[in-house]
């Protein structure tokens, strides 16, 4: 399957509005950001403007929406904004809030698309992230009588389908199901929240909903309601009572719904702003049953945790296979020789990495005094044989690249995990973190020994051209 390039937003767009819950007037910006950058939110009105990533290990609160916090800041209500950035199939974004919590607009996810549409996409460089579903994975939450299932798809698709069932004669048991991301911004993205007309009184007197309209949600009577008690309520949230009527059980006359089955439409839409907090596209069939914002968050902490067994797993490559370049093919783009030449072949690169090889022997002459009588192959060559791999790659796009050094300008995040020791075989996996510009090379790495990561390194360099003599 081909890859996707991942896209951002072409320019900044802007939304004012009320928070639901706390009423507090909002200016939301959603604004382009560079590759790899994931969603964020950054809460502007605070103290060093802190940034909170869209991260489902963040959550700190389901209760009538998802709630993220990192070092005491808060953003509430992020499952529309996410649900439409994903939906837009968009993969990097900056969600700047000057106050807690998100706008609710009109109670879905329509506003931002269509701002999202207006404005346009920018491809980026980088291929998009996906999780592949390999194998069918169940989450059970038997107090909430939440199911869910994930399954893999043939073609790759991101498909959804829910089951919304409140044992309510008004609402019933109603379906939903989206066979696509393409299908979000026709089908999914204007299907508004909903709430029964028993909950209005119980929010409105509790402060739960102090930027609540009966016009950003759907409003469903479970029973007759007398005209005294609309009186009440109306009264409570602000609307003149002679605006509201509800013949029997139904939908309040506030509003039409956009589809039979928008309040099932509008969950599946939720699911997609929570699993947006996975932090990749998910290629897979979910399945849900019941669902609420707690299940969603629950499983989607399942389906990270695959990115994080992922992430740990061995990595193997074939050393028998003919290598893309030998010793002698290295020493014409390397300047390095004995003892610091310290990649032997390379197996494997295209536009986003390489893998290479060092194999290690006790013939080296650094094991003479690290250490004696327990040789020990040196943290910092390791390092250095990543960086000459990344140098190797990074000179491939050179039409002369004997005439090029490469310097190290900076290394993070360096781990050792195990010993490498003689008769080791070092793999070398290094992978371009952004694009090459004015000659930087930005690069993540990590060196497996017998498939397990024995260290691992962030690291910037730049080629620069020789001068001649």
């Amino acid at each position: 399957m081909s890859a996707s390039k991942q896209r951002t937003l072409k320019t900044a767009v802007h939304f004012d509005g009320i928070g639901l819950h706390t009423g507090e007037k909002v200016r939301l910006s959603v604004l382009p950001a560079p590759e790899n950058h994931g969603y964020k939110f950054q809460r502007v009105d605070l103290e060093n403007q802190p940034i909170i990533p869209a991260d489902c290990d963040l959550v700190v609160g389901t209760q009538r929406g998802t709630t993220l916090e990192l070092n005491g800041a808060r953003v509430y209500t992020t499952e529309h904004i996410l649900a439409a950035i994903y939906g837009c199939k968009v993969d990097n974004a900056l969600i700047q809030v000057n106050a807690p919590e998100i706008p609710i607009m009109d109670g879905s996810s329509a506003p931002f698309v269509q701002a999202f549409e207006e404005v346009g996409y920018e491809e980026q460089n980088a291929d998009r992230k996906y999780l592949e579903l390999t194998e069918n994975i169940a989450f059970e939450d038997n107090e909430k009588h939440v199911e869910m299932l994930a399954v893999p798809t043939d073609g790759g698709e991101f498909r959804l389908t829910v089951m919304v069932d409140y044992n309510s004669p008004v609402l019933g048991t109603q379906h939903a199901s989206m066979y696509s991301l393409e299908e979000f911004i026709p089908s999914i993205s204007q299907c508004r929240t909903f709430v029964f007309l028993k909950e209005i009184k119980f929010l409105a007197e509790n402060g739960l909903i102090k930027g609540g309209d009966l016009d950003n949600a759907i409003v469903l009577a479970e029973r007759k309601y007398e005209q005294a008690e609309l009186k009440e309520i109306a009264g409570l949230v602000g609307k003149a009572h002679d605006d509201i009527k509800v013949e029997g059980m139904g939908v309040l006359n506030t509003i039409k719904l956009k589809f039979e089955n928008e309040p099932a439409r509008h969950k599946l839409l939720d699911i997609v702003g929570d699993l947006a907090l996975v932090g990749r596209f998910i290629r897979g069939h979910i399945l849900a049953a019941r669902p609420g914002h707690a299940g969603n968050v629950a499983f989607a902490k399942v389906l990270k945790g695959l990115i994080k067994n992922e992430k740990n797993a061995g990595y193997f490559v074939d050393l028998n296979k003919e290598p893309l370049y030998d010793i002698n093919q290295i020493m014409a783009m390397l300047p390095h020789r004995y003892p610091f030449l310290l990649v032997d072949k390379v197996m494997e690169m295209d536009g986003n990495g390489i893998v290479a090889v060092k194999n290690v022997t006790l013939n080296e002459p650094h094991f003479t005094g690290h250490f004696p009588n327990n040789p020990v192959f040196p943290g910092v060559l390791q390092i250095e044989a990543m960086a000459q791999a990344g140098g190797i790659f990074a000179l491939s796009s050179v039409p002369d690249p004997e005439n090029y050094s490469t310097y190290f300008m900076k290394i993070d995040a360096v781990k050792f995990k195990q010993k490498v020791l003689p008769g080791d075989t070092m793999v070398l996996k290094l992978t371009l973190e952004s694009p090459i510009r004015r000659g930087l090379v930005h690069m993540s790495g990590k060196i497996y020994v017998a498939g397990k990561v024995v260290s691992e390194a962030e690291m910037l360099a730049q080629i620069v051209k020789d001068k001649k003599n």
